[in-house]
């Protein structure tokens, strides 16, 4: 009797097969697959059938499912009785490539430069969703079965707040029902250093608009008499935050819940470059909450920022007026235990103590995501770790991110499955920016450890946490 098949075997077949990779990650980003643009929603259905082709190909049901926006692709593998079942959860959809010109080749036509994969979205999010139905093609054409179930759903939405993706998570609870959930949507810490991401701050957005006389007026006239807008909504935004960067709003730190020892510690150890780090912004020096080192601030404190301000007159010479209103947009980061929703009112309450007399301020809520954190411990968590050691080469870090994925949130309230983000995007892959760009190293890396971790999940006691 033949020997079943060893996973060198199945690595030998990704080794060979990294030229089709190469090709197919091309073809992929050369779909205009851009979400928020209208014109683009015939490459969008495009996308969504490449994917589904693809998933197809390596092995798994799949099909492309309508929502009502842009459609999602859904495939599976569930031959392995009493095995866990993970869902892989990725974007197809892109952002828009403007400013175009700062491009140095088109966008969409996946230019290969000294390694690297030139083109919109080939990092965020194409190579690392590409980077696991290879690796489930791969288990699956050497051996003919998966080590656990697979269900995978990628969906056209990421990029603008993936407005329909909870609607069909509550609709389709039962059939993507998973014992984990598999996101590769981050970055490597360092080029060549694989890290695991285990939580996410959460956000919340809000636009203040104060209000004073019924129209513009003549400062000539009726400045001096008349309460000035702008200036009402600096006295607002001074009054948010204190000089050594702590949030003024009462109750805002009430849950936020402290890193623990073993956190610190990690985070201690992470080769990071203070002075890279401020060079990389230009600024003259970093400035945040007094207490906290830069990391602890990025990825463990919650935060306050205003992200623009508007009022008056800003063209070109000179026009005495005293603007009728005054506007600013205000996001906060926030950690766990904080509820976005808590800290709407929270905020709004304050501005309305902060605002002065002759004017009145309104507070709009824009945007709200959970902010998600998991154990390091966690058995698929360290299934993860060891696979990407074995697929990198080298010993991976843990991280904490400073953005959002809030779709991650709806995964654990929705369908009570932890998370694990192994993502495998360089760290200066200019996502969103021109000149968007993957390794190829990292994503034929990805492919190996993606191998790797259906192996491991498939000897690893998702209950004890042991093997």
């Amino acid at each position: 009797m033949a020997a079943e098949p060893s996973l060198a075997d199945v690595l030998a077949f990704v080794a060979q097969h990294e030229p089709d990779y190469l090709e197919e990650l091309r073809r992929f980003v050369a779909i205009p697959s851009v979400s928020a643009l209208s014109e683009h929603k015939g490459d969008m259905v495009a996308c969504a059938e490449f994917v589904a082709a693809a998933l197809g190909s390596a092995g798994l049901t799949a099909e492309v499912l309508p929502t009502a926006g842009h459609p999602v692709v859904y495939g599976e593998w569930t031959g392995a009785a009493g095995q866990p079942t993970a869902l892989v959860y990725g974007h197809y959809d892109v952002q828009p490539v403007d400013p175009i010109d700062l491009w140095d080749s088109p966008p969409f036509e996946a230019t290969l430069r000294e390694g690297r994969l030139y083109g919109r979205g080939a990092a965020d999010d194409k190579g690392q969703v590409l980077m696991h139905w290879a690796a489930l093609a791969a288990l699956l054409s050497v051996r003919g079965s998966l080590p656990v179930n697979v269900k995978v759903l990628v969906e056209g939405e990421e990029e603008i707040a993936s407005r329909n993706l909870e609607v069909f998570l509550m609709a389709n609870r039962e059939r993507l029902a998973a014992d984990l959930v598999v996101i590769s949507d981050t970055d490597l810490f360092a080029p060549g250093l694989p890290a695991i991401c285990y939580g996410l701050r959460g956000i919340a957005y809000f636009q203040i608009e104060v209000v004073g006389a019924a129209g513009d007026l003549h400062s000539g006239s009726y400045g001096g008499a008349v309460a000035n807008p702008i200036e009402a909504l600096a006295k607002i935004l001074a009054g948010l935050k204190d000089d050594r960067g702590r949030i003024l709003i009462p109750g805002f730190y009430d849950r936020v819940r402290p890193i623990g020892e073993r956190e610190k510690a990690e985070l201690a150890r992470l080769p990071f470059d203070e002075e890279g780090f401020r060079e990389e912004t230009g600024a003259p020096a970093l400035h945040g909450e007094a207490g906290y080192t830069t990391l602890e601030r990025l990825w463990t404190r919650p935060t306050l920022d205003p992200n623009g301000i508007w009022g008056g007159f800003t063209g070109e010479g000179l026009k005495t007026v005293l603007p009728s209103r005054a506007s600013a947009k205000v996001s906060c980061r926030l950690v766990p235990d904080q509820d976005p929703a808590e800290i709407g009112r929270l905020f709004e309450a304050h501005v309305q103590r902060l605002c002065p007399h002759g004017v009145t301020a309104s507070v709009r809520i824009m945007d709200g995501g959970k902010p998600w954190v998991t154990s390091i411990d966690h058995p698929a968590i360290q299934a993860a770790a060891r696979a990407l050691a074995k697929g990198f080469g080298q010993e991976p870090v843990y991280t904490r991110a400073g953005g959002s994925i809030p779709i991650v949130a709806a995964f654990q309230a929705l369908l009570g499955a932890p998370t694990v983000l192994m993502g495998i995007a360089p760290p200066d892959d200019h996502a969103h920016a021109p000149n968007e760009r993957m390794d190829l190293a990292n994503v034929y890396a990805g492919i190996r450890s993606a191998v790797h971790f259906w192996d491991e999940l498939g000897r690893t006691n998702m209950a004890s946490g042991g093997q």
